[in-house]
């Protein structure tokens, strides 16, 4: 009986480690955060860009308002994330398969 519980709290223990590694490694997070990142990189260059750059585009910042963009977007992926999180795991109890000569099935 205590080999049953003590695999049961192994399998308890290891379903609480995968929920967090899935959450850990959520796509939103990921996505969110590489937006974030080029985001900032390219409002950077947009703040900074020179009258021959913005000549070039027709003056028209282009890197200001796709680094907003991306900075936005990614903001909205972190959100997204927070408000509604992976559930948990839940997990039946499951029955062992019948055995030879058990009545109950």
């Amino acid at each position: 009986m205590s080999d049953d519980y003590e695999y049961q709290h192994e399998v308890e223990e290891l379903e609480g480690k995968s929920a967090t590694a899935a959450r850990l490694f959520d796509v939103r997070r990921i996505i969110g955060g590489l937006f974030v990142i080029y985001g900032i990189i390219v409002t950077i260059a947009g703040i900074t860009a020179s009258d021959a750059d913005l000549k070039k585009a027709e003056n028209i910042n282009i890197n200001l308002w796709t680094g907003i963009s991306m900075l936005v977007l990614g903001l909205l992926f972190l959100l997204w994330m927070k408000l509604r999180p992976l559930p948990m795991p839940h997990h039946a109890p499951e029955q062992g398969p019948a055995r030879p000569g058990d009545d109950s099935a």
